[in-house]
């Protein structure tokens, strides 16, 4: 098939350029950025000269791209609040759309103007769009025209709480969430903040008490506790490039280690992204990093009957492109 990939030029962009240009049923990839329409790839992607050849930027209008006969797949590396036009222009045209911005993961309009402070775009689409993490959808969502990606954090998070929430094995409050992101989870972008000399050596929180995962986090969890869940949620910056590295404390409810393991074994067995390390191990975002892979350990903790559970994955990978293509590989 031919697939584009709309703001190729950020670093997700930039990873799905290097795995769709790889992929064996991609016979064309289209690239699209605003201000980069009309240069090579491989200029400002200088790494992968050698896989992405003479391809060049093209222009990012919405009805342009949704007016082409010749492609039927459209992933959405773009801002919140910018994606929406392109996926209201797309869905008219019966494009398939993956998305990876917020702009589709609440369920609530009204919790998208709360988190991020603009009325929601396009809320006639909302009922349209699953959220799909690959392991834990809800079958059926393989029909869908348009797709919403989970977020880095949330994906973290979700993948070692939602079997043990579905299977009752911890308690729904108390859950306190302290996640480390690497400096790339913040985008391509300016910011002193971000300014090498900020961010070396250095790591800080942000965003608290309510980063905008928070409702993302907090509606996938319900979903699977079949209850109202409400978590501490506590983001950081790391100074690494990538990874994202989340530890988790929650209440036991009358379980114990090999009861979370044979649950996660559960839910695992036929996930080839996930790892199950051993009780006493802890993942590191090291070994993750370029993969689509999440890394999940626990220990139990008997002085205050709470699992520690700890979860690493790639935030530019699994939290992001290489997410979108395994939901493309599955649809």
């Amino acid at each position: 098939m031919q697939a584009a990939i709309v703001g190729a030029s950020g670093y997700s962009g930039e990873a799905l350029v290097r795995l769709l240009s790889l992929h064996p049923k991609i016979e064309e990839l289209i690239v699209t950025s605003r201000s980069l329409a009309g240069t090579r790839l491989s200029v400002h992607m200088p790494a992968m000269r050698h896989i992405v050849g003479d391809l060049s930027f093209s222009e990012s209008d919405p009805e342009a791209l949704a007016a082409r006969q010749d492609v039927e797949l459209f992933f959405l590396a773009l801002p919140h609040g910018v994606a929406h036009n392109y996926a209201q222009a797309l869905f008219a045209a019966g494009k398939t759309i993956i998305d990876l911005s917020a702009d589709f993961r609440l369920n609530s309009a009204q919790k998208y103007a709360q988190y991020y402070g603009q009325a929601h775009p396009a809320p006639d689409l909302l009922k349209s769009t699953p959220y799909v993490l690959p392991e834990l959808a809800a079958a059926g969502w393989q029909t869908s025209q348009l797709i919403a990606c989970p977020g880095c954090y949330p994906t973290s998070i979700q993948l070692p709480l939602v079997p043990l929430l579905q299977a009752g094995l911890i308690q729904t409050s108390g859950i306190v969430i302290n996640s480390y992101s690497g400096v790339s989870g913040a985008g391509r972008k300016l910011a002193e903040n971000f300014l090498y000399c900020e961010r070396n050596e250095s790591v800080q929180g942000y965003s608290m008490p309510a980063h905008r995962h928070l409702p993302e986090i907090e509606q996938e969890l319900e979903k699977a506790a079949f209850a109202d869940v409400i978590v501490q949620f506590n983001p950081h910056l790391a100074p690494i490039n990538r990874g994202i590295a989340t530890t988790i404390v929650a209440k036991a409810k009358h379980a114990t280690i090999d009861t979370l393991y044979r649950c996660w074994e559960r839910t695992y067995q036929d996930s080839p992204f996930v790892s199950l390390l051993p009780s006493g191990t802890f993942p590191n975002t090291q070994a993750v990093a370029g993969s689509n892979r999440a890394d999940l350990a626990a220990v139990y903790d008997e002085r205050t009957d709470h699992f520690v559970i700890t979860s690493c994955t790639d935030n530019l990978v699994k939290g992001a492109s290489g997410q979108a293509v395994q939901i493309m590989n599955l649809k």
